[in-house]
């Protein structure tokens, strides 16, 4: 998490570009697009993926608020885009040159190296993510997921949380790699045993950690690495 002197140099920097707006699930950035412009999210959600060679979708992360991307060809001066970007929600960003961007924050190294840490904690995160999609079975990959999303997109309200995008069974199932006819048998089997609800499009941890508590019931652990990718 940035800290607010940084979000708001970042957002002086932004600012000075015009600010695009999208509609909910416009197409941002496809696969093998031109890597020439940093994009920094005012508000809205993205998610960023890629689509196998069968078609298959599988959601990497997903993008909000003060978030910007992407990072890594920022920094290594990539020419193409090796990802899609969605808008899951009514999107607002900029778009700066990443040329500009650079010279920006060679001129703060304390902004960039909080960057450059921010980064790292996504990436070990990200790694901890995998290790759970991996070895584990259908039921533990929706529970972790569920917690990743409580932890990174979520909104405490006493016991409860309440998830600020709308996630279909579908859109949970791209994070994890499985059908969604899978998803949805365990997602029941959430809903039966008091875990999550829905509530119109949004779905509401009951108490995140009797969740994460279920999650090392499930892995056999005494505890668990925080699921943090977002």
């Amino acid at each position: 998490m940035l800290k607010l002197s940084s979000i708001n140099k970042l957002i002086s920097f932004f600012e000075q570009y015009k600010l695009l707006q999208y509609k909910k699930r416009a197409m941002i950035l496809h696969s093998n697009d031109s890597a020439s412009s940093i994009f920094f999210i005012k508000s809205g959600y993205i998610r960023v993926f890629r689509i196998s060679e069968d078609g298959e979708e599988l959601t990497l992360t997903i993008l909000k608020e003060y978030d910007f991307f992407p990072l890594t060809y920022g920094f290594n001066n990539n020419e193409v885009n090796n990802y899609y970007l969605e808008a899951i929600t009514h999107l607002e960003l900029w778009k700066a040159p990443q040329e500009q961007f650079m010279q920006f924050l060679k001129k703060d190294s304390e902004l960039f190296f909080e960057l450059t840490n921010t980064l790292m904690l996504k990436f070990d995160g990200f790694l901890t993510r995998m290790e759970y999609l991996v070895f584990n079975n259908a039921y533990t990959k929706v529970v972790t997921t569920l917690l990743m999303c409580a932890k990174g997109l979520g909104e405490q309200h006493g016991d409860e949380i309440i998830v600020k995008i709308p996630l279909t069974h579908k859109d949970i199932s791209t994070m994890i790699g499985i059908t969604r006819e899978t998803t949805s048998l365990e997602m029941k089997k959430l809903e039966r045993k008091g875990f999550v609800r829905r509530s119109g499009k949004f779905l509401i941890i009951n108490n995140y950690k009797l969740l994460e508590e279920e999650a090392q019931h499930s892995m056999g652990l005494e505890e668990i690495s925080p699921p943090y990718l977002l």
